[in-house]
């Protein structure tokens, strides 16, 4: 395959080639390598500081035991993953593990941790695809949205057509098959969403779309946010996750139309088991200090551990199937998810819960089928339906407390994540709701 890389990089007339990842702030960073170099580092990587997994959003590194000034991992790229970007002249990308100098994953790499769950998966006959949805807010450089138009308003695709065309072309051209566009209910704010993929792919082409977002709007003059709440008087951008399994016959495993909703016993087991683990979830999907000023009941983002079905207040939405193809196009959507996770984390944390649902056998219980917040709080209690964390903290505190999830991260990635995750929270802790907002606008 390194073969194959060199013949299209010099085919494309690429001069530099980006070696992409995602750190435990859910910032996407990189080295570039210049083409003359290229093959050699198709073999060997590129160096890194193992400090740089200690490295917060807000570029301030942490005290981690191994993750200080001495010691060097190694950028592997994934050759599969090659791609041309339109957007930057003469430059392509490779999505890449974070490896030691022998070559093996690393215990802080997060692409590995997705890997070894797929894995998991496969033991037990299963492929998961998924796709994440991206909400995105366009600003103008008077830090204000591009437009004041209404939610799906054709008005708004007036204002952002132009970028929105060099989005999709440019998406395109990197194999990505956009699937529906809109805008979203904030001013200046557009959703897309794209086909789904096997796990680590879906991870991978979730890098990508983030870096074309902010290109696109970059080349008119703009700025992209992916950040939950970057406006505190409108809605906030989700990252919500579509996520189906596979047996190894090709059946969607969650499909059973002699049930109700067409919904299978391992659908069920999987929902049981994602609400099961939800709080020390939310540290991967949620895991940011401003998603919490995203997160809150009545704000079609999830408040309250449940499911239903195409209930947009529950946390697990059993989305209706398209009547073309119902056994092939149910899936479920886990909405209390955002732009500042890293989505391999984020996938695997959903995947890792839902199979511990499927081999305990678990139950969700009745599907919720009205807002929860509207429900009598007598009722909520007695049906188990439990508000969700409200800070960061709160999560983080699930998730030290969740073996099942610490013990899939491991120990060098599930310690250096919460040192991350809690210093950002520390960060923010005497600063005002507009300064937190403020200062996740542009990160992600």
């Amino acid at each position: 395959m390194t073969a194959s890389v060199m013949a299209s990089a010099h085919a494309s007339g690429v001069r530099l080639i980006r070696f992409l990842y995602c750190d435990n702030g859910g910032v996407v960073r990189g080295k570039a390598t210049h083409i003359s170099a290229l093959e050699a580092r198709l073999r060997s990587g590129i160096g890194l500081t193992v400090a740089m997994q200690a490295m917060n959003a807000f570029d301030q590194l942490q005290r981690v035991e191994g993750m200080g000034p001495v010691g060097e991992i190694r950028l592997m790229p994934d050759p599969s993953t090659f791609v041309v970007l339109p957007y930057a002249p003469h430059t392509a990308a490779l999505l890449v593990d974070l490896c030691t100098q022998e070559g093996e994953p690393w215990g802080a790499c997060p692409r590995s941790f997705l890997k070894r769950v797929a894995q998991q998966a496969a033991d037990m006959g299963l492929m998961f695809r998924a796709s994440i949805e991206n909400e995105f807010s366009l600003i103008t450089p008077v830090d204000a949205p591009l437009d004041p138009t209404l939610c799906f308003s054709t008005a708004g695709m007036l204002a952002a057509q132009a970028v929105i065309d060099d989005l999709f072309a440019w998406l395109e051209a990197q194999g990505i098959i956009p699937e529906q566009y809109y805008p979203e209910l904030a001013h200046g704010q557009h959703e897309i969403s794209v086909q789904h993929a096997p796990l680590v792919a879906a991870a991978d082409r979730q890098i990508l779309v983030r870096e074309t977002i902010r290109a696109a709007a970059h080349a008119h003059g703009l700025r992209a946010s992916l950040a939950p709440k970057p406006f505190l008087d409108q809605a906030g951008n989700g990252g919500h996750i579509h996520i189906s399994a596979w047996t190894t016959d090709g059946r969607n495993a969650f499909w059973d139309g002699s049930q109700p909703l067409g919904l299978s016993a391992m659908g069920r087991q999987f929902i049981a088991g994602i609400l099961e683990h939800l709080p020390a979830v939310l540290a991967l999907t949620t895991p940011s200090v401003n998603s919490y000023q995203r997160l809150q009941p009545n704000a079609w983002s999830s408040g309250f551990r449940c499911w239903g079905p195409d209930n947009r207040e529950a946390p697990v939405r059993v989305a209706s199937p398209y009547r073309h193809d119902l056994a092939g196009t149910i899936n479920l959507e886990f909405k209390p998810a955002d732009l500042s996770s890293n989505p391999y984390l984020a996938l695997g944390a959903l995947v890792v819960a839902g199979l511990d649902g499927i081999r305990r056998g678990l139950d969700p219980g009745e599907p919720v089928m009205i807002n929860p917040a509207d429900m009598p709080e007598a009722e909520r209690s007695a049906r188990g339906i439990t508000p969700l964390p409200r800070s960061l903290d709160e999560a983080l505190d699930a998730l030290e407390r969740d073996q099942l999830l610490l013990d899939a991260l491991g120990p060098a990635l599930a310690t250096s994540y919460l040192a991350v995750r809690r210093s950002e929270a520390a960060a923010c802790a005497d600063l005002s709701p507009e300064e937190i907002a403020r200062r996740h606008r542009f990160i992600y």
